[in-house]
């Protein structure tokens, strides 16, 4: 089995969502003599690039994203000690915080997020659920992070996404960050009411609002 032939296994594995197959896929590239990164950026990233562009397409759904999501943790379980052992490292693109606001704890819309910008080469904590406007900020500035990403699923916990900008403001530090919102009750006009830098609809867009943030934060 050649190189090609065991990335097309990984990338298909991982667009169908079968962590089993991935795991037995990444096992087999590294017998093959595969490193971690080769692993990686081969048929893992295509997979799931894939399944994020179908996704905003709607050609598959949250379950399929979800189960995608999934088989590419697991084989980073398996490749994350042979990275660190061998001492390789993935170019970060830039620093991620992440997390849903006080008062809401849903996590799945959050977590692929966080999935999909660690697949593009982002460093992402994620800070969970129900997160005080002051971790985000006290977070951002411990790391010295690029980007804020900001998720609520409930219109109750909407103010809290301004919260968390006017924290930025009272410490003086607004600028340095790049403040992306999501969530199924958000749109763009509040993130412009807010005084946000984007709105991302989908996994995909808050991957593509991040990549050209970093760009321009680089340039």
């Amino acid at each position: 089995m050649d190189t090609a032939t065991i990335s097309d296994r990984l990338r298909e594995g991982i667009i169908s969502g079968d962590s089993v197959e991935v795991v037995a896929a990444v096992n087999a590239a590294l017998e093959h003599g595969m490193t971690p990164l080769e692993v990686i950026q081969g048929g893992l990233q295509s997979g799931m690039t894939e399944v994020g562009e179908r996704f905003s397409r709607y050609e598959v759904y949250l379950p399929e994203m979800m189960m995608a999501a999934d088989a590419f943790e697991q084989a980073m379980k398996v490749l994350d000690p042979k990275l660190a052992a061998a001492g390789e490292e993935r170019e970060k693109l830039g620093r991620v915080v992440l997390g849903a606001v006080q008062g809401d704890i849903h996590n799945l819309g959050k977590n692929i997020v966080a999935t999909m910008l660690k697949v593009r080469g982002f460093e992402v904590f994620d800070l969970g659920v129900d997160v005080p406007a002051s971790v985000f900020v006290d977070k951002a500035q411990e790391l010295g992070a690029n980007v804020i990403g900001l998720s609520a699923l409930m219109t109750t916990t909407m103010p809290q996404q301004k919260t968390v900008i006017e924290h930025l403001k009272a410490r003086g530090v607004r600028g340095k960050y790049f403040v992306m919102i999501g969530g199924g009750c958000t749109n763009a006009d509040w993130a412009k009411e807010i005084g946000a830098d984007a709105y991302g609809q989908s996994a995909g867009d808050a991957v593509t609002l991040a990549l050209d943030a970093v760009k321009k934060q680089v340039s």
